[in-house]
C-alpha cells in the first residue's frame, strides 16, 4: 500500500514538473509573440507617418516636374527659334539660349529620377504595411489562442467541470467562459491603450514642448501650453472613470438600478451627443444585487451596439418595473441589420442572449436595414430569492 501511495506521489510530481514545463514553454511564447506584435505595431506606425510624407513630396515633386517642363519647352522653343536666325542674334544670346535649355533638361532628368525613387519608395512601405498588418492580426490571433491553452492548463475549468456531468456540455460552456473573458480582457486592454495611454504619452510629449516653449518662447506661450496639458489631463482622468465604471457601477448598490440606468445613459448622451430618452414605468424596487448588475449590462450592452453599429440619431429606453415582472425596450433609429446574416464574431447579441437565459426571461430582436433596431426583454422575478 505505502509502495502503491509512494509510486503514485511520484507519478503526480513527474506530472507537475511536466505541467510547470509546458506552462513555462508556453509562456515564453508568448511573451515572444507579443514582442513580434508589439515590434510590428510600432513599425507600422512609424512607416504609416512616413508613407504620408512620402505621397506630399511625391505631389510636390510632380509639382515642381510639370513647371520646370513647361519652362524646358519654353527654353527649346527659344533655343530653335535662335537656331534658325542664327546670324540675328549675338554669341552670347546663342550661348545663353542653349545654357538655359540645357540648364532646364537637367533639371528636369534630376525632378523625373527624384519622383521615380520617391514613387518607388512609397510602393515599397504600402507593401510593408500590408505584411506588417497580417503579422500583427495573426500575433493577436495566436496570443488569444495562447491565452486558451494557458486557462485550460492552469485549471480554471476545474469547478465548472465538477459542476457539469456530460463532458461535451463542459467543454463547450468552458470554451464560452474562456472566450467572454478573453474577450473583455482584449476589449479592456484596447480602451486603455487608444484612450487614457496614449492620453498619457501625449502629456509626455507637451511636457517636453512646454520646456522647449519656455526656452524660446517664454513664460506666456508656455502657460498656454500648460492650460492645453491640463485638458489632456482632465480628459484622460475622465476616460479612466469612464472605463472603471463600464467594470462596475458602484452607484448601482448605493442608488438602485433605475437612478443609476439614468445617469449612465446621461453620461453617455453627453459624450456621445445622442439623444437617448430614458421613460421610467412601475415604482421603484431593490432586485437581488446579481439581478441588477445582469439587467444594467443588458441595456449598457444594447445601447453601446447602437452607439458603435447603428449610427443612431436617437436611442429610447424604456424601463417597467413590477413586482414580479421587468420589461426593458431598447430602441433606435440606426442603419439596422440584416437578422438573417450571421457575422462572424458578432459576440455582442450572443453575450445578451445568454445574460437573459440565465435569469429565465425572453428576449426578441426585430432589426431590418434601414429601419433601426427594436430589443424588448422580460425578466421573471422570483419573489422567493
Amino acid at each position: 500500500m505505502v509502495e502503491k501511495v509512494s509510486g503514485t506521489m511520484s507519478s503526480l510530481e513527474s506530472l507537475d514538473q511536466i505541467l510547470a514545463g509546458m506552462m513555462e514553454t508556453v509562456g515564453k511564447s508568448k511573451e515572444q509573440i507579443f514582442d513580434i506584435g508589439e515590434d510590428s505595431r510600432q513599425e507600422y506606425e512609424g512607416l504609416k507617418d512616413e508613407l504620408e510624407i512620402i505621397k506630399e513630396q511625391v505631389v510636390r515633386a510632380i509639382d515642381k516636374s510639370e513647371r520646370v517642363r513647361l519652362n524646358s519647352r519654353f527654353a527649346r522653343n527659344r533655343l530653335s527659334e535662335v537656331s534658325k536666325h542664327f546670324d540675328s542674334y549675338t554669341d552670347k544670346e546663342v550661348r545663353d539660349a542653349y545654357e538655359q535649355a540645357n540648364e532646364f533638361q537637367v533639371q528636369l532628368a534630376v525632378l523625373q529620377q527624384e519622383e521615380k525613387q520617391l514613387r518607388n519608395r512609397r510602393d515599397q512601405i504600402e507593401r510593408r504595411l500590408v505584411k506588417l498588418q497580417g503579422t500583427m492580426e495573426r500575433a493577436d490571433k495566436l496570443i488569444n489562442q495562447i491565452n486558451v491553452v494557458i486557462n485550460y492548463l492552469t485549471g480554471d475549468l476545474k469547478q465548472v467541470s465538477e459542476m457539469l456531468e456530460n463532458a461535451e456540455q463542459m467543454q463547450e460552456f468552458g470554451l464560452q467562459i474562456i472566450k467572454a473573458q478573453e474577450e473583455e480582457r482584449k476589449r479592456l486592454s484596447r480602451e486603455i491603450h487608444d484612450g487614457p495611454a496614449q492620453m498619457m504619452a501625449n502629456v509626455a510629449l507637451r511636457s517636453e514642448i512646454v520646456e522647449r516653449v519656455l526656452d524660446k518662447q517664454g513664460i506666456e506661450q508656455a502657460r498656454i501650453e500648460i492650460r492645453d496639458m491640463k485638458e489632456m489631463v482632465k480628459d484622460s482622468l475622465a476616460e479612466v472613470r469612464r472605463i472603471i465604471y463600464d467594470l462596475r457601477p458602484m452607484a448601482l448598490d448605493d442608488l438602485g438600478l433605475l437612478p443609476t440606468l439614468g445617469k449612465y445613459l446621461k453620461n453617455v448622451e453627453e459624450r456621445t451627443g445622442i439623444i437617448i430618452e430614458l421613460r421610467k414605468m412601475g415604482r421603484e424596487i431593490r432586485y437581488p444585487s446579481e439581478m441588477e448588475v445582469a439587467i444594467f449590462r443588458f441595456v449598457q450592452e444594447a445601447v453601446n451596439n447602437a452607439v458603435k453599429h447603428a449610427d443612431a440619431s436617437l436611442i429610447q429606453v424604456k424601463i417597467d418595473v413590477k413586482q414580479d415582472l421587468i420589461t426593458a425596450v431598447i430602441k433606435d433609429d440606426g442603419k439596422g441589420f440584416d437578422m438573417t446574416q450571421k457575422k462572424e464574431g458578432s459576440f455582442g447579441l450572443i453575450g445578451m442572449k445568454e445574460r437573459i437565459n440565465m435569469l429565465d426571461g425572453k428576449i426578441n430582436i426585430d432589426s431590418k436595414p434601414g429601419r433601426g433596431t427594436l430589443i424588448i426583454v422580460q425578466i421573471p422575478i422570483d419573489a422567493d430569492k
